[in-house]
């Protein structure tokens, strides 16, 4: 008697299953294929000329000085990976599509959810090292600027004759806790956490449009929606709609547009106040959701999707 042999469907099926390191290896070659855009290089000078420009601005005293510096560090690295996390993820498929990359790995086959969490890990993973390296040189400026700040500032107590224990004790708090601290860590993580929200909901809207320009702008729009919801909430929900109504219309907007308000902690740093760590669990928690209900969504429509 002879042994039946495993049905085409079968053995498709087990070949297609879930590998960590093949998303791991398209995650990778997608870090190379970014690279070769020279989206980051662009952002990054782009970024470092903006801190650069901080310096430029007068400030009477060191905490000024360095909450300044703080400002426009921390927003060049949010508009660094808020801008890179949506070009890079809308030119994505568009251009596996144009090269014909796209069918050539599906063709292995790579099941579709391993695409795409490749293709998303691999923006993220090119966001985080970017952060990572600006955080360092930031940690680095910040580090020798309170340093300085705070010895000029001691010279010019000494040289007015003001150079009281108590004085010389406040101005050390003062640079302390507008200097480098964990707190400008937590608004790096803050901001990739923030980023991450963002690519992947523009990594949903690569897979509904077939416009590289209409995802870029719409992805754009999203994020405005996002950083204004409590705006929209105030202006038109309060003052139109009841207590019911109004959970359901901002359940309903956040839903659609990530509140992106929930990541914001920059200017609580800018101002030295401390980061707890609650709020560091929670925001984690926040992305992860929208993470994971934007990519479930997206596997859906780019299952789906005829290419």
């Amino acid at each position: 008697m002879s042994t039946a042999s495993p049905s085409p469907v079968a053995v498709t099926t087990a070949r297609v299953s879930f590998s960590p390191w093949r998303v791991w290896t398209m995650a990778l070659a997608t870090m190379t294929q970014l690279m070769r855009m020279k989206i980051l290089p662009f952002l990054v000078l782009f970024c470092i000329l903006l801190v650069g420009v901080s310096f430029g601005f007068s400030a009477f005293n060191p905490e000024q000085q360095l909450s300044q510096l703080k400002t426009w560090s921390l927003g060049s690295l949010q508009l660094f990976s808020i801008v890179f996390g949506i070009v890079a993820t809308a030119l994505l498929l568009p251009k596996d599509i144009e090269d014909r990359t796209l069918y050539t790995i599906l063709s292995k086959p790579v099941p579709r959810f391993d695409y795409l969490l490749g293709k998303l890990f691999g923006v993220l993973l090119l966001i985080a090292s970017g952060l990572l390296i600006m955080d360092a040189m930031l940690s680095l400026i910040l580090w020798m600027q309170q340093h300085l700040l705070f010895d000029a500032a001691i010279a010019h107590l000494e040289a007015d004759k003001q150079a009281t224990p108590e004085a010389v004790a406040q101005l050390k708090a003062i640079v302390a806790r507008q200097g480098l601290t964990l707190n400008l860590h937590w608004a790096v993580f803050a901001i990739f956490l923030k980023a991450a929200v963002v690519t992947t909901l523009t990594l949903l809207i690569s897979c509904i449009s077939s416009s590289t320009l209409f995802t870029i702008v719409i992805s754009f729009c999203m994020t405005i929606i996002g950083h204004g919801q409590s705006l929209i909430r105030e202006f038109f929900f309060q003052p139109h709609l009841g207590s019911t109504a109004k959970r359901v219309a901002s359940l309903a907007l956040a839903t659609i547009a990530p509140d992106l308000a929930q990541f914001d902690i920059v200017d609580s740093v800018v101002n030295g106040e401390i980061v707890p760590l609650a709020a560091v669990y929670e925001m984690s928690g926040i992305a992860a959701m929208y993470i994971t209900v934007y990519l479930f969504v997206t596997h859906l429509v780019f299952a789906e999707k005829e290419l």
